[in-house]
């Protein structure tokens, strides 16, 4: 772990993305923070065409220490942009398959009797890495999909009785398909909970279909947009330097006050029949802190917030039965208790 007063030294870089103009209260780190930050984004960039908002999600995700949930028809670029990701940063990287078959323990891992040494040795699963992608986690059964609650919020497994710790940083970024069905088994409310945020991968446009199409068939197997041709901008320990150093951006009571009347707002409506938690509130704010640095920000401001809004709270509530049958969406409710919740002023 980097500590704050020593940050990591970074190499130049050519085109960044992210280009912070700090004013005299966005202190270096937080510019040399955000500069590597943007580096990351100009990688993955290299191979994700369009999806900006998905790529500044991501990044914010991962600046905030959290998990994120990706959700889109098949290729669209979710897993790959997964890849891209674990490519860029030089940590460890799993990933997992979720099957109707696989057990807990082929998760977490499992304790084995060593006939040679004539004792019990301990296996760890693939979760023991920085960055773990879940693939189609809804094809997974309960059990197994339980598995995944402690290590999400506790950075640690319990194999027999101990409690191993995960790597630092640790995020799980989790897909799944919203449109098959069949073989899957829903998310339960807690382990939603669990992701800081969830994106929805959309369709690309017809200008950016035919830059990733020229792409990807000018190499055999269509493999023209490789993870493999990125190189790593930094390291695990950079990150986690970089994720400190986005809590200290500045965040007002006032704007802290809007993000908890806005998730109060959601237990209150009646298009909604389970609002979001008091969780929902802390990565609204955990969020908006990480686009402030991200915009070259040292304070969030109420526009933070509401861009965070439709991310981090929509798979935390659920639409009640009478506004589902009129054809109202999550996004919907929320969009329209955006405009009914002041944002303060100042």
């Amino acid at each position: 772990m980097i500590p704050e007063s020593s940050p990591p030294s970074l190499p130049p870089s050519e085109t960044p993305q992210i280009v912070p103009t700090p004013p005299s209260h966005f202190t270096p780190e937080m510019a040399q923070a955000a500069e590597l930050v943007g580096r990351l984004a100009t990688e993955i960039q290299r191979i994700i065409i369009g999806q900006p908002d998905a790529i500044r999600d991501l990044l914010a995700t991962w600046l905030s220490g959290g998990h994120l949930l990706l959700e889109g028809v098949p290729g669209l670029g979710k897993t790959r942009l997964a890849m891209a990701l674990a490519r860029t940063c030089s940590g460890s990287f799993r990933r997992i398959q979720f099957t109707p078959d696989l057990m807990p323990s082929d998760v977490t891992g499992h304790s084995l009797y060593d006939m040679k040494a004539q004792q019990f040795t301990v296996r760890h699963g693939p979760v023991f890495a920085h960055l773990v992608l879940a693939d189609e986690i809804n094809r997974a059964p309960a059990k197994t999909q339980s598995a995944m609650l402690e290590l999400m919020q506790e950075r640690q497994v319990t194999i027999d009785g101990t409690a191993y710790p995960l790597p630092s940083p640790f995020m799980v970024l989790a897909t799944q398909n919203p449109i098959e069905q069949e073989g899957t088994y829903p998310l339960p409310e807690a382990q939603l909970d669990r992701f800081l945020m969830k994106i929805v991968i959309d369709y690309p446009n017809e200008l950016e279909e035919h830059r990733i199409v020229t792409a990807a068939a000018g190499a055999p197997g269509g493999e023209g947009l490789s993870a493999s041709d990125l190189s790593a901008v930094c390291s695990p320990e950079e990150l986690a330097w970089c994720q400190g150093i986005a809590t200290s951006v500045a965040a007002e009571p006032e704007v802290i006050g809007y993000a908890i009347s806005l998730v109060r707002a959601t237990r209150s409506t009646p298009n909604l029949s389970l609002g979001a938690g008091t969780r929902g509130a802390i990565a609204l704010v955990q969020v908006a802190r990480a686009y402030a640095l991200l915009d070259g920000r040292g304070y969030v401001v109420p526009d933070d917030i509401k861009t965070a809004a439709l991310p981090v709270l929509r798979h935390r509530v659920t639409v009640a039965p009478e506004a589902a049958i009129s054809g109202q969406s999550a996004d919907q409710v929320l969009s329209a208790l955006l405009k009914s919740v002041p944002a303060p002023r100042r």
